[in-house]
């Protein structure tokens, strides 16, 4: 990994910070290249680290709007001032509607926000965050101080591996899984672990009986949930019996985003509210009953396209999201 960048200045083509001749400005822009005629910029402030690891290019950015944000591979993965609708709503709508959650298993999640959100439900007992990239899980503790408590938790158990292999090796089941995964993109890390086989060989039998899993799933906006919301949805309908997809908006990724899970909402909001007098230490920010209810009501058009998808992920037919390493600052 590369050093923290504390003067950073104008960019070269490949984004690379450099001084600018008249020894003035910071970088001011990031950029991120959602479709070929298509940008999302942010106003920075200043690029306060950047490097590569094994397997992903990684850099925290001050931006102007939304606080400091993480990026990896060129796409936002989240920003301080929203990044709890994201995590909220993974989390905390499948242990809800568990009867008892003690144990978890994130694949994913190195930056430790799934975690933070895990660790505020009191029955659970153990949770196994599962990263493949050591290099980002160490920069994200060093870094994202907001999650030091869920780091240093000893109900936490950190696993550098590949979340397949860590599972495929494992004995025991859990009351809940997670997929805190990035995007799948063509050349990235974790595509296979969206696969029909994935689901169906490796992740549904570590869970236990009324065990229940949910993954992240990509936008899942009017323009964008043909992408990979809608094919990842259909894929776990062949291996679930029951799936629920479930949206919210998230500014900072410009976009709706979208979670399925394999468990319907059997609580109406007041039980939910409930719920999360009950078992959840402080105050959740985004998600209430109402809220939580209403965020599993799709407009017609991905409605629609729901129902109608017959693609299904395998190894040889994934569908990955535009934009892999195509970022920059300027």
């Amino acid at each position: 990994m590369g050093e923290a960048v504390e003067n950073v200045y104008g960019t070269n083509a490949h984004g690379d910070c450099h001084r600018a001749k008249d020894g003035g400005d910071a970088c001011k822009w990031y950029e991120e290249e959602i479709d070929d005629d298509l940008k999302w910029c942010f106003a920075l402030n200043s690029v306060l680290h950047r490097g590569t690891s094994k397997f992903q290019d990684i850099a925290l950015i001050d931006t102007k709007h939304f606080g400091k944000a993480l990026v990896i591979d060129g796409k936002m993965q989240s920003a301080e001032m929203d990044e709890f609708i994201y995590h909220e709503c993974l989390i905390h709508p499948s242990l809800l509607c568990h009867p008892n959650p003690k144990t978890v298993f994130i694949m994913g999640g190195g930056e430790g926000s799934a975690a933070r959100e895990v660790l505020k439900h009191k029955t659970i007992q153990r949770a196994v965050m599962c990263d493949i990239d050591e290099e980002v899980v160490d920069f994200c503790r060093r870094y994202l101080t907001v999650n030091c408590e869920a780091f240093a938790s000893d109900k936490l158990c950190l696993v550098i591996n590949d979340a397949r292999a860590e599972l495929e090796k494992r004995e025991e089941k859990y009351d809940i899984i997670v997929g805190d995964l990035a995007d799948p993109v063509e050349g990235g890390p974790c595509y296979q672990l969206y696969t029909k086989s994935f689901y169906e060989q490796v992740l549904k039998p570590k869970l236990h009986h009324h065990g229940i899993f949910v993954t992240q799933a990509g936008p899942a906006g009017v323009l964008t949930h043909k992408e990979v919301f809608s094919s990842i949805y259909n894929t776990l309908k062949h291996v679930f019996k029951h799936v629920l997809a479930y949206t919210a908006h998230v500014p900072s990724f410009a976009d709706t985003w979208g979670w399925a899970s394999d468990q319907p909402i059997m609580l109406d909001a007041q039980q939910i509210d409930e719920r999360i007098g009950k078992r959840i230490n402080g105050e959740l920010l985004y998600l209430n009953g109402e809220s939580l209810v209403s965020s599993t009501t799709m407009n017609k058009s991905v409605y629609t396209s729901l129902l109608k998808e017959t693609h299904i992920y395998t190894e040889e037919s994934a569908r990955f999201i535009y934009g892999h390493g195509r970022a920059c600052f300027a």
